[in-house]
């Protein structure tokens, strides 16, 4: 799979990692069927796009977020695009979907704040810090404590073989209450968010200049193979199309990780 060349109009590609948050802003990619770990929410900066799911509907829309763990794809028309990745301890997935103005099961359709969003991309310098806040809103209520507590001990060793057993026990419950509780709280399982937080790893990592074999590998995946697969499925290409388009990777708020 090749990316999309890069029309010399088009501003440079860039995605901001920061605390459990990956935006991504520039030019549109040719993307597959895939499945995300979080929830993502996607706009056309330049003109609506369309979005397909795996039973045959499609939407011509601007904006939509799509839930973790949702099978679709998404068929940009213009130039460029803004895509949100939010993890569920920052930001719910739910109470972004509620801010659709349809929902289409795990799919909503226009944000109700389409056009303060596009206005806040449309700029020579977008402020990813103030392009989620407009995505999520304010945050409804908190995680529960241990599921937030267990998400960060995920973060922070996304490399580590980290069993659901091993932090059920460090956050005092079973191991099926622990799995069933994480699932109700983020929207997403276990594993999937075990798996985005090994993928923000790998972006910090080649952001400070590691390869992405050597990267991926930090990370916690069993092979090269193994993290282009899991890649591919979870964001529509190879992440060796992505960083061909030039994409300038920038890590902000590392402390706050």
């Amino acid at each position: 799979m090749t990316p999309r060349a890069l029309p010399k109009s088009c501003c440079p590609a860039t995605l901001w990692l920061w605390a459990g948050r990956a935006v991504y802003s520039g030019p549109s990619l040719e993307l597959d069927f895939h499945s995300g770990s979080v929830l993502c929410f996607a706009a056309g900066v330049d003109a609506p796009f369309r979005l397909h799911d795996d039973r045959g509907g499609v939407w011509t829309v601007r904006s939509a977020a799509v839930a973790p763990r949702t099978v679709h794809r998404v068929e940009s028309t213009g130039e460029r695009m803004l895509f949100a990745y939010s993890d569920p301890g920052t930001s719910r997935a739910d109470r972004i979907l509620d801010t659709m103005a349809m929902r289409i099961g795990g799919i909503g359709l226009t944000h109700t704040a389409e056009a303060r969003i596009l206005d806040a991309v449309n700029v020579d310098d977008p402020d990813p810090h103030a392009l989620a806040e407009f995505i999520s809103g304010p945050e409804p209520r908190l995680l529960d404590d241990r599921i937030r507590e267990a998400m960060q001990i995920v973060r922070t060793k996304p490399g580590a073989v980290v069993a659901a057993s091993d932090l059920a026990a460090a956050v005092n419950l079973s191991t099926s209450r622990f799995l069933h509780l994480f699932s109700a709280e983020t929207g997403t399982s276990f594993r999937r968010y075990r798996l985005w937080a090994r993928m923000l790893h790998v972006g910090e990592a080649v952001a400070d200049g590691r390869d992405l074999t050597r990267a991926s590998v930090e990370a916690g995946f069993a092979s090269p193979s193994h993290f282009s697969d899991s890649f591919h499925a979870m964001f529509g290409l190879s992440a060796a199309a992505l960083l061909a388009t030039g994409t300038n990777i920038v890590v902000i708020d590392r402390d706050l990780r």
